[in-house]
C-alpha cells in the first residue's frame, strides 16, 4: 500500500498549499500499441537544500524509469539514471531529448486525453503525486 504525502492529503481535502517542491506541466507522449511512452514535466525546488528525484511509479505503466537522452559521436541513445538532482531554488525540465520518464509496457489507462497518476519519489524520503495528461506523438 502506498503512503500518501501530506500535500496529497491536503489536495484531496481541497486545501490549497504552496509546495516547496513543485511539479508542473506533467504529460506523457503516448505511442501506438505497446511502444514505450515518454513522460515530461518541470520540477521546481523551493526548499533551501538540493533534492533529487530518485524514482517514479504509475499504474499506467508496467515499469516507470528515469532516463536521460544522450548524443555520443553523432549517435543518439538513452541511459537509465538513478537520480536527477534539482538544486535549491532551481528548476529542472524533463523534456524530449533530455531527462524524461520512460513508461515501459503502458497499460490501458494510457489513452489519449486521459489523466494518469504518477508518484515521484524524492531523496528526502517524501513523494509527490501528480496527474499527467496523455497526449499523442506530436504532443497534442
Amino acid at each position: 500500500m502506498k503512503r500518501l504525502s501530506v500535500a496529497m492529503l491536503l489536495m484531496m481535502a481541497g486545501v490549497a498549499q504552496a509546495a516547496p517542491f513543485e511539479i508542473t506541466d506533467g504529460w506523457f507522449r503516448a505511442l501506438p500499441g505497446k511502444l514505450p511512452a515518454g513522460g515530461y514535466f518541470n520540477a521546481y525546488n523551493g526548499t533551501g537544500r538540493d533534492v533529487s528525484i530518485i524514482g517514479a511509479d504509475s499504474d499506467a505503466c508496467g515499469m516507470l524509469m528515469i532516463h536521460q537522452s544522450t548524443s555520443k559521436g553523432g549517435m543518439s541513445g538513452m541511459d537509465m539514471v538513478d537520480k536527477v538532482s534539482v538544486p535549491a531554488g532551481g528548476t529542472v525540465r524533463f523534456e524530449p531529448r533530455g531527462y524524461h520518464l520512460m513508461c515501459d509496457n503502458p497499460t490501458a489507462k494510457m489513452k489519449l486525453g486521459a489523466k494518469v497518476g504518477v508518484l515521484l519519489k524524492l531523496s528526502d524520503g517524501s513523494s509527490i503525486a501528480v496527474g499527467f495528461v496523455v497526449k499523442n506523438a506530436a504532443g497534442k
